[in-house]
Formats: structure tokens, C-alpha cells, sequence
């Protein structure tokens, strides 16, 4: 299926920042998978950990307690603004999990008609239905039918025009400090400031899109 305009390369192998074709050529990776290989190639710790885990277990699902898994919540609460987490496969289900996450909040708090997601032009929030229309990028939409409900488009930038968005049905701001699809556009500090103290101020949550600018 022709979803992408591929390169005529193919790689082999790879090596910290480097990339290599079975003739052997070296090319600097810049994309990194597409902002997921913060690692680099075949680092030797992550090889040594992914086989040890592999000679032990593969797979048990989350009905289950996972410690490792719970050790890297640990981790990662003690060192960040976060009190919980929750672990998804991607990007675009992380994304989806919060647009729920903010709805259901609303919801469990006797505001059910507090649905409305605003999303900011140039953004990139993932493939799905949902987060194809947060970001709002007329290309990713084109074919898929009428904008479903609750998701409404701000301006990059423009925090005197988000006000205005702001209303009785909005659930959350939802935003990438700094865009990678949109130019590598990023929010003031100041900016940012505002925007969460706008949100203190209407009761609407604040959804930080990093999956790309965090790595």
C-alpha cells in the first residue's frame, strides 16, 4: 500500500547514530525512527537487557504485576511532576488515552457536556480518527469523513484568539511545546504559563503532547 513516499535505501544494520547498507555505506541517522530511537543503534545495554528479559518472559498482559514495569513508574514519578502513569503501545494511544482521560474526569465530576478538545494548527497528535482531527491537518483528514464531535482548532500562537475557544464544553488544551510536523515551532515559556494559568482559571486540563520533543 503506497502510504509512504519511501526512499530508495534500504539499511542493514545500524550503530549509535549510524546507519548502514548491506554495500556498506554509512549515513548519519537524523530521524532516529522517526523520534524513537533515543538510544541510537544497538547500544549494548539495551541489547543485553532486551536478551536477558527474552530468556525469562515475554508477555503476561497487565491483569498481572509487572515489576519491572513498576520499578520504571517508580522512576519516573520520583523524578517528574507525575503521581501515576500508565504505559501505552504508541503515541497515538497515549493521545487517545488522554482526550479519554480528560472527558471521563469532566464526566465523573457532573460536567458530561465538558467534551471539546482544542487543538493547535501544525500540530502532529497521531494516525487515528481522533487524534487525526485533534491536530486537524486538512491532508490527514481528507477521506475520513465529518469531523466527529468535541474537537475544535486554535491558531498556533495566538493565546488572545484560544481564549475565545475556551467555554462551558471544553474538556482540555491539548498541545506540543515544541511542534515537529509544524516547523519545529515552539511555546514561549510565558506562553506556556498563560496557557496553564487559563486552564487554572476555567477548570479545563492541559494535555502536553511530548512524545516527540521529549525524546
Amino acid at each position: 500500500m503506497g502510504v509512504y513516499a519511501r526512499a530508495p535505501l534500504a539499511f542493514e544494520r545500524g550503530d549509535g547514530v549510524r546507519l548502514y547498507t548491506a554495500e556498506g555505506e554509512a549515513y548519519l541517522d537524523c530521524m532516529a525512527g522517526i523520534a524513537v530511537n533515543a538510544l541510537g543503534h544497538s547500544h549494548p545495554k539495551l541489547i543485553a537487557a532486551l536478551k536477558d528479559q527474552a530468556d525469562k518472559l515475554w508477555h503476561t498482559s497487565n491483569i498481572f504485576r509487572i515489576p519491572n514495569q513498576e520499578k520504571l513508574a517508580k522512576l519516573l514519578t520520583d523524578n517528574t511532576f507525575a503521581d501515576v502513569c500508565f504505559f501505552t503501545n504508541a503515541g497515538a494511544e497515549a493521545i487517545e488515552c488522554a482526550i479519554k482521560t480528560a472527558r471521563k474526569y469532566h464526566w465523573a465530576n457532573g460536567n458530561p457536556e465538558r467534551i471539546d478538545i482544542i487543538g493547535f494548527d501544525g500540530s502532529f497528535h497521531g494516525r487515528t480518527i481522533a487524534t487525526i482531527y485533534a491536530a486537524g491537518n486538512p491532508s490527514y483528514v481528507e477521506g475520513f469523513g465529518p469531523t466527529p464531535p468535541g474537537f475544535v482548532q486554535a491558531k498556533f500562537g495566538d493565546l488572545e484568539g484560544l481564549k475565545k475557544l475556551v467555554g462551558p464544553t471544553t474538556a482540555a488544551i491539548l498541545l506540543e511545546p515544541v511542534q515537529g510536523e509544524g516547523g519545529a515551532r515552539s511555546w514561549t515559556e510565558a506562553q506556556l504559563k498563560e496557557i496553564r494559568q487559563l486552564c487554572d482559571e476555567t477548570g479545563t486540563l492541559l494535555i502536553y503532547d511530548e512524545i516527540q520533543c521529549g525524546l
